[in-house]
Parts: C-alpha cells; structure tokens; sequence
C-alpha cells in the first residue's frame, strides 16, 4: 500500500510494480510477465487464450477422472462381479457333487446311477459357468473409450489360474465318475471294489479342491471388489480437488488479470475525462497529467493526450497574456515569438493592414539592418496587391507553385500567407516560409504539424487582434467619453458591424449588460453633480476591472452602462453581471466628508442566441433591467421572450 499527498489510500497493482524502478532485468521480466507492452489485441489474445487453457485443464482432468472411475467400473461389472457369481454357482455345484458322492458305493443300491447322472449334470454346470467368463472376456461391444477401457482392463493372471484350476477338477471328476462306472459294470468282467473306491475318492478330493479353488476365489474377488471401491472414491476426491485447483487459480489469476486489465483502462481513461472536463472549464492542472506505464495504445493515447494538454494549456496561457498586452504591436511581437520559439518557425513575417489607408506594414519581426522583404515592397503601399488580404483565403505555394506573383521566388523556399480576419475584413496577414525540395514539396516532414498549430495560435489571437484594433481605433477616433475613459455611443454605433461580422464569423455570442446606478439623481439633488461625476468615475473603474481586456465598457448614457461580453458561452453573462452587481455594492465613494455606497441593476441579453438584431439584443437587455427595476433594484435580470410583449422589434 501507497499514500499520496492527500492521504488517499491506493492499492499498489501489477502495473504500478511493473513501472516502480527496480535493477533492469527485474523490471524488464516483470513487465514481460504482466504484459504491460503488448498491444491491447494481444492482451485480449492473451487472456482468451489463458481462459480456454483452463478450461481446457478442467475438461483434461475431468475426462481423465471420468475414465479412470469407467476402467474401475469396468473392473467391478465386468470381471469382480461376474468372477464372484461364477465362483458362488460353482461352489454350489461342488457340494451338490459332494453330496451325490455319499450315494454311490461298490453295492448297488439303485440310487447311484442317479446319483452319477446328477454328479455329470453339475460338472456340465460347472464348465457353462467357465464357459461364460471365457466369453465374457472376449466381448468387444460399446463405444471406442469402452473398448479402449476393456482393453486396458485385461484379466489377472490370478482369474486366469482359478479358471484352470476349475477346469481341471471338472475334468478329473469327469474321469473320475467314468473311472467309477467302468468298474461297477460286471461284464464281462467281474466288479472291481478297489477301484470303485480308488475312483470315489478321486471325485472327493477332486471335489475338496475344487471347493477349496473357489471359496479363496470368492474371497479374493471380495477383497478385490473393496479395493476397487476404496480406489474409485479415491480418484473420486483427487479429481474434486484437482478440479477445485485448477478453477481456483485460473479463478485468481483471471479476476488479477481482469482487475490489471481494467485499471490499466480506466487510471488513464479517467484521468483524460477529468483533464476534459478542465479544458471545458479552462481550469487547467498540468500535475493531472495522464501517468505513461506503458507502451500499447494506451501509452500512446496518454502521450498524445499530456501533448494536447500541454498545447491548450499553451495557448490559454498565451491568450490570457496578449489579452493584458497594451498595443497592437505587442500582441504581433508575441505571436512572432510563439512562432520561433515553441512551434519552431524561424522564418516568418507578420504584416499589419490598414484598411482605410489601403496600406500594410511589417509588424513584427522588423526589418532592421540586412533583413529583406519577401515580398515586392509594392504590397506596403497598395494592400490589394497582396493575394491573401485581397481574397481574404489561406494563399500557399505547397498547393500550387508561384500562386502568389508578389512573392519574390527563393530557391527551396515555399510560403504559406494566413491572412487575419477581424470584423468581416483582412486586419493582418501572417507569412510562414518553410524549406521545400525540388518538386515544391515541404521537406520538413513535422512542418504540417508546426503549420497547424500556428494557425491555432493565430485563430486564438483574432478576437484579441480585433479588440486591440478597435481599441486602437477608438483612441485615434476619440470616441471615448471624457468623464469615465470609457467608449461612448458613437463607438458603438461605427464599429457594430466588425464586432457583429466577427462573431457570426467564430460562431461565438456576445454577452449584453446594461447598467444603470440605482437612485442616481438623488446624488446629484442631496450631494450635487461633483458628487454625481465622482460616482460615475468609480463605477466605470470597477465595470473595467470586472471584465477582460478584449471586452469593450461604453458609457450608454447619464448614469447606464452598456457592457459587451465578447465571444462567451451561454451562462457566462449572467455570472460577470453578478459579479459587476456585487463589485458596486461594495464600493464606496468618498466625496467630501461623507462616504456614497450605491447599487446598481443590471439587465442581460445574449447576440445571437436571444435574437439575431443586435440592437434588439440590447433592447432586450434594457427590458431586463426595467424588470430589475420594478423587482426592487440591487439585482440582475436575465432577459426572457415573455419580458417582450410588442411584437417584432
């Protein structure tokens, strides 16, 4: 067991001791016996094989117990049972043989003949019996393990002496009973006694050991028959606990393997889902990196995955700072440096347009001492001449050589221009020059990827490159309202095109906050209109601070503010509202000897998503906040289509 540093308790897996340094050979063998490397396909490859080894074990073992209590089976019904039958049947015929002995004699008393003949019917008896198990053994009938297990169960040589034996007391008593008639006849020759009783006692000691043969047959088998039985209950219970075995380990070794399996899925797995869900939020931990404990497609996905991490992360980083950036030219000179410096593209160019001018200029890197344009310096003064600010679409040579005429050729070098679309025209264009062999084709095999990620980087930076313009337009303009240093009407009314155009064109939506200081004439009736401009100063400094650099403040008119929330998601207006409302309410202004603490209410509307009018997004954003008004003041009203009651705008 492991501790990390938040106390939570993790159980230590095949994986975790497969990647713990240890001296090399160990942690090769360990990573070769848990399969960390392997492809996921051979994983699974690995554990169906695994999985029809054991069963396969299980079915080898049980076959193997069902066989071995078949041959033993075979043993008791074939040859014990039929063996201590036969021996009881001929056991019984011996002393009925026997007890004919006692009526035959040298005399005749009439009942010998009969005696005889019951003496020769036993002996026929007897040798039927033999006969049988003599049959018996050669039976060949059943299925192929039958007569496989009949083969293997041959008869004992033990079996093979008592039926000999048997037989040849038969036949001795056979003789013998013949030995007795021959000498009772009298003619032609007279009755012999001495032989009568030679042939008498022939039968009865042939007959003695005949019964003797068969009573120690008849115990053998028995004894046989108990060690058979103890035998089957002992293949029975090996074969129980073999089998036990078997499915214990494969069982054990199966849940580790399964068990190994799954987290190997889902540490990995799950930790991508909550790096997701901070790239949803922006809320981004480069400690919640995805740990690499091996080299399959789940290494691979990881990688790519920390690599994707570490991109966004880049470039949310990146986009916060140029968003604090003072000018134009600083956000330009910090794209240049992304360019150089992480993706690895020394050669660049970056050329800002003024569209009223007709003119383009190089921003960023500057063309300081040998430097040289690549392109014809016809482009500075005439913007139309450059292919990519006119059509407004990604110009490369790589897709079609000399496609662009300004572009001065360069032996081995091709070029990429990006042009900067903000507010529906070509504020800039990005000029990336790559090395190219001689059929025109990048020889950089990495260059697709450095070009892609440049362009993320560039479509990061639009919509801060549009707000710089026009914040940069609107000081050239003066359009900003003396009191506050905020934008004012005349702003909003020039520039709603570019900021309309822009967001249509990221398919993005621009949050509406109008604003408007409760009670504030009765500031300028208690504590006059100084009084009034300082508490219209302070809140305009705090609707600044409250909101990003690319958002844009305009003074609306008297005491209402109009805020413009650029490119969030839906939601997100309501919370900066909320947080504009609660920055007011703790704010206290200082005039003279007395301190103002005012409110403020704020209505919300969203372009496109409540309408697709902007300035009827901005009514809609007005009737929220008469609601917020009428609902008692210090309060943000979110617009809704039942607030609107007058038909189309």
């Amino acid at each position: 067991m492991h501790e990390d540093d938040r106390g939570r308790t993790d159980t230590v897996t095949v994986e975790d001791m497969a990647a713990t340094p240890t001296p090399g050979l160990l942690r090769r063998f360990l990573r070769l016996l848990t399969f960390v490397d392997l492809p996921i396909k051979q994983k699974f490859l690995l554990l169906a094989i695994g999985t029809l080894f054991w069963f396969g074990s299980m079915a080898v073992v049980t076959v193997f117990a069902l066989t071995a209590i078949q041959y033993k089976y075979h043993l008791v019904s074939e040859q014990i049972m039929p063996h201590d039958l036969a021996a009881r049947e001929v056991l019984s015929h011996l002393q009925n043989i026997d007890r004919d002995l006692q009526f035959i004699g040298p005399t005749d008393t009439g009942a010998d003949l009969l005696a005889v003949q019951s003496m020769r019917d036993h002996v026929k008896a007897i040798r039927a019996v033999n006969a049988r198990l003599s049959l018996r053994q050669t039976g060949s009938s059943g299925t192929f393990i039958e007569n496989v297990v009949r083969s293997l169960a041959t008869t004992s040589p033990a079996d093979l002496q008592y039926l000999q034996g048997i037989m040849a007391v038969t036949d001795r008593v056979d003789r013998a009973l013949d030995s007795y008639i021959n000498a009772k006849r009298k003619l032609p020759r007279a009755i012999d006694p001495d032989a009568i009783a030679a042939a008498i006692d022939d039968a009865k000691e042939q007959v003695a050991r005949g019964v003797a043969l068969a009573t120690a047959h008849s115990k053998s088998v028995a004894e046989e028959y108990g060690s058979i039985n103890g035998q089957i209950y002992q293949v029975i219970r090996e074969s129980v606990n073999a089998i036990l075995a078997v499915l214990l380990i494969a069982s054990t070794l199966l849940f580790f393997f399964v068990r190994w399996i799954i987290v190997a899925f889902q540490r990995p797995i799950a930790t991508i889902i909550q790096q997701i869900d901070s790239l949803s939020t922006g809320d981004i931990n480069l400690a919640k990196k995805v740990a690499i404990k091996s080299q399959d497609e789940i290494g691979t996905l990881s990688k790519k995955f920390n690599s994707l991490v570490d991109s966004v992360y880049g470039m949310t980083i990146y986009k916060k700072v140029i968003e604090e950036d003072a000018s134009l030219d600083e956000v330009y000179h910090r794209l240049g440096d992304v360019f150089e410096n992480d993706l690895g593209i020394p050669e660049y160019t970056i050329y800002d347009v003024n569209a009223q001018k007709k003119e383009m200029r190089v921003a960023h890197p500057p063309l300081v001492g040998d430097a040289r344009l690549h392109c014809d310096l016809e482009v500075l003064s005439d913007c139309g001449q450059c292919r990519a600010v006119k059509t407004g679409h990604k110009v490369s040579s790589f897709e079609f050589p000399g496609i662009c005429r300004r572009f001065v050729p360069q032996a081995g070098v091709g070029h990429i221009c990006i042009p900067l679309m903000a507010g529906g025209h070509t504020g800039g264009v990005v000029q990336l020059r790559f090395a190219a062999d001689a059929d025109g084709a990048m020889q950089d095999a990495a260059a697709p990827q450095k070009l892609f990620n440049a362009e993320t980087y560039i479509n990061q930076s639009l919509s801060v490159i549009e707000a710089k313009r026009l914040m940069q337009t609107l000081r050239e303009s003066a359009m900003v309202d003396p009191m506050t240093g905020l934008y004012n009407r005349r702003f909003l009314q020039e520039h709603t095109a570019q900021i309309i155009s822009g967001v249509l064109r990221r398919k993005t939506q621009i949050g509406l906050l109008v604003c408007d200081i409760d009670y504030f004439k009765q500031v300028n009736d208690t504590h006059g209109h100084d009084a009034g401009d300082q508490l219209l100063r302070e809140t305009a400094i705090v609707l600044k601070s409250a909101v990003r650099e690319s958002d844009i403040v305009i003074r609306f008119g008297g005491e209402e503010f109009l805020v413009l929330l650029m490119d969030v998601q839906s939601g997100d207006a309501v919370v900066v509202a909320e947080k504009i409302r609660q920055s007011i309410e703790k704010l206290k202004v200082t005039v003279g000897e007395k301190v103002l603490q005012k409110t403020i209410s704020i209505g919300v509307a969203e372009f496109p998503g409540d309408t697709d009018g902007f300035w009827q997004a901005i009514k809609y954003a007005d009737v929220a906040l008469y609601r917020a008004k009428e609902g008692g003041r210090n309060q943000c009203v979110r617009f809704a289509p039942d607030m609107w009651q007058h038909g189309d705008f």
